[in-house]
């Protein structure tokens, strides 16, 4: 059903599109890409061998990782991509 001058489908549309951004961001964010560092690149503190090892690609040692990973994400709305119509309802 489509409401005003949306066409049929768009909110399903605008729901596909939400979740293949999301999806997008995780993918991006899930594996460090490149060579491990041997010590942290933000306090300089060794990374173990075993951390290394087990993530590839690593940057950070756990207690840098652990603040960074508390910290809060602001991200957009739910409906970002909605058209005007939508908006005004």
């Amino acid at each position: 059903m489509a409401g005003g001058w949306a066409p049929d489908g768009a909110v399903n549309d605008q729901i596909e599109a939400s979740i293949s951004d999301e999806l997008a961001r995780m993918k991006a964010r899930r594996a460090p890409v490149g060579e491990s560092l041997s010590a942290c690149a933000e306090c300089d503190e060794p990374i173990p061998e075993a951390r290394r090892v087990a993530i590839p690609g690593v940057k950070l040692c756990i207690d840098c990782q652990k603040g960074r990973d508390a910290r809060p994400v602001t991200r957009g709305g739910i409906n970002r991509r909605g058209s005007k119509d939508s908006q005004l309802k």
